[in-house]
């Protein structure tokens, strides 16, 4: 299995990223695949998630609002749509897999076993 983020940068706050996570090596029709940010000091927080039947996501509320989770099946792609980035959103984030999932939620990281080598979000001016 393979993640791969792509799209982080330095953006002004108020701007706006797309990350997206590429997945691959797997035949899973069920799996989730969620968003996950560390700062430097901070534990890991858990940011969205979507399935890939039905589209399921959850959002967690310090981005709701400001964060969209999209999919495109077609393309085993997921993307992480951030607008009114503050500098708080500061992070390296990570997508990870769940195979054979077919709810999310980013609560924990129980359940995905399978992680991406991150992208750096930096919001600053």
């Amino acid at each position: 299995v393979r993640l791969v983020e792509s799209g982080g940068g330095l953006v002004q706050p108020g701007g706006s990223l797309r990350l997206s996570c590429a997945a691959s090596g797997f035949s899973s029709d069920y799996y989730a695949i969620g968003w996950f940010r560390q700062a430097p000091g901070k534990e890991r927080e858990g940011v969205s998630c979507v399935t890939s039947s039905r589209g399921r996501t959850n959002v967690a509320d310090s981005v709701k609002g400001r964060f969209t989770i999209s999919r495109d099946n077609a393309k085993n792609t997921v993307y992480l749509q951030m607008n009114s980035l503050k500098p708080e959103d500061t992070a390296v984030y990570y997508c990870a897999a769940d195979l054979g999932a077919y709810s999310c939620t980013v609560v924990s990281a129980y359940g995905y076993d399978y992680w991406g080598q991150g992208t750096q979000v930096t919001v600053s001016s």
